[in-house]
């Protein structure tokens, strides 16, 4: 049975932030994380990195992968905190309005990013929103091992 720490949690959550793909080695309690595979396929892995593979290809059931959301899980958090946290309408239906646009993540966050009242509220909450992916990830890897 899995089970981590709140330190593990928030270091998992921001790798993954980060757009790292984490592994946690049960034995020895260690968290790794190596660049994603689907966003970096051009990037050499380092030779330390490439034993890391072969060390989780050889043995998976010691392994725990945590991976990223998925951009649809990311658009939803972005649309829950705008309806949530954003008090100013003016400034809600611009985040919408990037919401419905082509690169839509890259807009909220510019605009997010301009913000000196909602800047750190939207990295807390999305910080929180990672930390809850972790657990979920958690509880699915518990229950294949069962």
């Amino acid at each position: 049975m899995l089970t981590l720490s709140e330190k593990e949690i928030v270091t998992i959550a921001n790798y993954l932030l980060k757009g790292k793909v984490c592994y946690y080695q049960e034995d020895k309690k260690i968290i790794h994380h190596l660049p994603d595979e689907e966003d970096n396929f051009n990037e050499n892995l380092t030779p330390e990195e490439e034993d890391l593979l072969d060390e989780i290809d050889s043995d998976p059931m010691n392994f725990a992968e945590f991976v990223k959301m998925e951009p649809a899980q990311e658009s939803l958090i972005m649309d829950q905190f705008t309806e949530q946290f954003v008090e100013n309408k003016s400034f809600q239906e611009d985040l919408y309005d990037a919401l419905t646009k082509s690169k839509a993540m890259e807009r909220f966050t510019f605009l997010i990013e301009e913000s000196k009242n909602y800047r750190q509220k939207w990295l807390d909450y999305r910080l929180q929103k990672y930390k809850d992916w972790v657990m979920e990830q958690v509880d699915s890897y518990n229950t294949l091992e069962e």
